[in-house]
């Protein structure tokens, strides 16, 4: 097998490479073939090993094979810049076919439909052009969790999950009935990871947007946890946010906008151009919510609460 982001799964043996190789020698023959008698129209990537297919009643198995489409996908998106070619190009084929990692794994060598191709080819020019495979695909996983997100909502990051490890190591009786606020909820991951944890736990997501706001209830009655949490509109800039929470929190936990201002624009694009700015921008020296947050966290905390 292939060693690091390589082709991961797929099996590497001489027969495989020599399918690789012709297929993408027959991809490349055959666009030609159809811009030539399509004079005007250029045909590139699977979107014309489709067009051709559909006026060729000759479509060579090693044209659409699964393993084939993945090992072209993962070097189109590293010729892209995209940093994780071969996953990227997995998630984004289950997400077309409507399958599994796990499923990808075992049926690698089976056909895909025409159809399935341009469907892929979709999904693969969205992520060339840098859109997030969470943004295409419309989900993230956190904390084992699947969570719906939006462009209203910031795409949660995996380090963000050391959040709620912080909380499991600072609390350890997990049947404590806690009260948790969670600052900046956006999506929600956060709040319910952690009442996926304290199942005697409730929360309440506060958040300045109201389409956040939506997602993070709906993934709270998906994911079963509607009835432990609540969503409220708040902005911590307001001098009143601590009355707007409600009452005292065994546990505050936040993960701020802490970008300086003036460095959105050169972040990775799949962030500047994705994630809302108003879950980035932190102010000159992106500190603006660390300070009111600090300010005024001892209005919402109850004795011997804790803050991360």
């Amino acid at each position: 097998t292939a060693g690091g982001d390589g082709d991961g799964f797929l099996m590497r043996d001489d027969r495989c490479a020599s399918s690789s190789r012709g297929a993408e020698r027959a991809v490349a023959t055959r666009c030609a073939s159809a811009s030539a008698a399509s004079p005007g129209v250029t045909y590139t990537g699977f979107a014309a090993l489709a067009s051709v297919a559909r006026n060729d009643a000759e479509r060579p198995a090693q044209l659409t094979t699964i393993s084939d489409l993945l090992r072209l996908a993962a070097r189109r998106l590293q010729a892209a810049g995209v940093c994780s070619p071969a996953l990227d190009a997995r998630l984004l084929l289950g997400g077309a076919l409507g399958r599994s990692r796990e499923q990808l794994q075992l049926d690698h060598f089976k056909t895909i439909t025409t159809a399935d191709a341009v469907r892929f080819e979709a999904l693969l020019t969205r992520r060339i052009a840098r859109e997030p495979v969470s943004r295409i695909l419309g989900r993230r996983e956190f904390w084992s969790l699947e969570f719906e997100i939006n462009t209203d909502t910031l795409d949660p990051r995996g380090d963000s999950e050391t959040l709620i490890g912080a909380a499991l190591d600072l609390i350890k009786d997990r049947q404590r009935p806690l009260r948790i606020l969670d600052l900046g909820t956006g999506s929600g991951c956060l709040l319910l990871a952690l009442l996926s944890e304290f199942p005697n736990a409730s929360g309440i997501g506060a958040d300045i947007s109201p389409g956040a706001l939506d997602v993070a209830r709906a993934n709270a009655v998906r994911l079963g946890f509607a009835s432990r949490a609540q969503f409220i509109e708040c902005d911590l800039r307001a001098a009143d946010w601590p009355q707007r929470a409600g009452g005292l929190f065994d546990l505050l936990i936040a993960n701020p906008p802490y970008i300086p201002d003036a460095q959105i624009a050169a972040l990775a694009p799949e962030v500047a151009r994705h994630d809302p700015r108003l879950a980035l921008a932190g102010g000159d020296d992106g500190l603006d919510f660390y300070r009111l947050i600090t300010i005024s966290m001892r209005r919402v905390l109850a004795a011997g609460g804790v803050v991360i």
